[in-house]
């Protein structure tokens, strides 16, 4: 248990004189206290409840493994080099991470948290996303200019893709029929066919539109429908707005046959280098962190349009949004905090301290924690989402040199 939880406790140990009989009887009385210190702020959790974070670690070449049932550091796993990207798999208790100077993906298995399997892929990989069913992840090579198919299943790469140059990231859509790229050096996107998964299938993925005009695309979120993608043009002030193609014989096809077929829809001014997307669970509005100018931009995802954009804190970096759709958090890497905005309100709600250089966000399985790597100063603020007196830092926990990613896995012990 952190020592934050149990610094009231502290306070209510008696003054005693420091003989050495009195000194013992104060100790004891510390560990008493201590001993019985609880959660009990938070929410009790089932019986066999485990809950961790996972952090990759790119100066150090480690993960680090968070219990967040108990709030402490679990251990540390040594994986490849220069680990950059995390993703957990939806369906099954495992955790993969990008090792980018290696080449390699590890796979974690959650249920011990130790390194299960290693996979080899190509060079420079720098992320890594599974598709729905949990059984293939594909795998942005960012120095080979191509995407790895991985089967999860057995552990391997079974086929690999070019791209454009230099891809960052990927998505799969919903429906997992997609598969988006966005290929910083080259400034474009690329659009897959992804072939649905059935056992014993090679799910091979075959290129089937590239759009150019997004200068050094980064970040991507596709909407709930699989109707639509949209991608932050990181290197100008721009984000790109596509149509993905609807299914033959679905309705939206029949509907409009020109829905078959993939197609830009907007290219749409932000702020200066935006650099991360943030979408609202329900699919109706995007935020955009603009790193160049301390501010983030509201998009509706239904008229394709710049709601607005807003001073948020200096140089934001990345955002999450609640899960009631309510609440945008927003990791401002240069001001050492995180920036609230209430969506429904329409306005700012306040400030939370961090560590140094906050970056990458991850809520708990029950968001009444927000986690955020602070890469400067090497650890995980743990925020308090919710209290009396509103949202607070709760404590800090360790990591490793430059954290950069992290993911949340719950599982259940029978």
């Amino acid at each position: 248990m952190p020592l934050s939880y149990c610094l009231d406790k502290l306070q209510t140990v008696p003054k005693l004189p420091l003989s050495p009989v009195r000194l013992v009887i104060a100790l004891a009385l510390v560990l008493l206290s201590l001993s019985g210190c609880r959660r009990s702020s938070f929410p009790d959790v089932p019986a066999g409840y485990r809950e961790f974070a996972y952090i990759s670690n790119g100066g150090s070449n480690t993960v680090t493994v968070l219990d967040l049932v108990y709030l402490r550091q679990d251990r540390t796993l040594q994986v490849g080099t220069n680990p950059t990207n995390l993703a957990a798999n939806p369906v099954r208790n495992e955790i993969y991470v990008v090792n980018t100077q290696s080449g390699t993906v590890t796979v974690i298995d959650a249920r011990t948290n130790r390194v299960a399997a290693t996979i080899s892929v190509h060079r420079q990989p720098s992320f890594v996303v599974v598709d729905p069913t949990g059984h293939r992840a594909y795998v942005a090579n960012a120095g080979s200019n191509s995407i790895s198919v991985l089967d999860l299943d057995r552990r391997r790469e079974i086929s690999v893709s070019g791209t454009g140059e230099q891809p960052a990231e990927a998505s799969i859509s919903p429906d997992g029929r997609a598969l988006v790229v966005a290929n910083q050096r080259s400034g474009s996107v690329s659009l897959f066919e992804v072939t649905p998964f059935t056992s014993g299938s090679s799910s091979a993925i075959h290129l089937r539109s590239t759009f150019s005009g997004c200068p050094g695309a980064k970040s991507i979120v596709i909407l709930p429908d699989s109707s639509k993608a949209f991608v932050a043009c990181s290197a100008g002030h721009q984000v790109m707005a596509v149509s993905l193609a609807a299914a033959p014989g679905s309705w939206a096809a029949k509907q409009n046959s020109s829905l078959l077929n993939d197609h830009m829809l907007a290219l749409l001014n932000v702020g200066k280098t935006p650099v991360h997307l943030a979408m609202k669970p329900d699919g109706g509005e995007i935020f955009v962190s603009n790193f160049d100018s301390d501010s983030f931009s509201e998009i509706s995802t239904w008229t394709n349009e710049v709601g607005g954009t807003y001073s948020i804190g200096n140089k934001p970096i990345g955002g999450i949004v609640s899960r009631d759709n309510s609440m945008l958090w927003v990791s401002n890497f240069g001001a050492d905090s995180l920036g609230l905005y209430s969506i429904d309100d329409g306005k700012l709600a306040g400030s939370v301290r961090t560590g140094s250089a906050p970056d990458a966000l991850a809520f708990s399985a029950d968001e009444h924690l927000l986690l955020a790597a602070d890469s400067h100063s090497g650890d995980v603020a743990v925020i308090r989402t919710q209290g009396k007196q509103g949202p607070a830092l709760f404590t800090i926990l360790p990591a490793g040199i430059s954290p950069n990613s992290i993911v949340v896995k719950a599982l259940r012990e029978k």
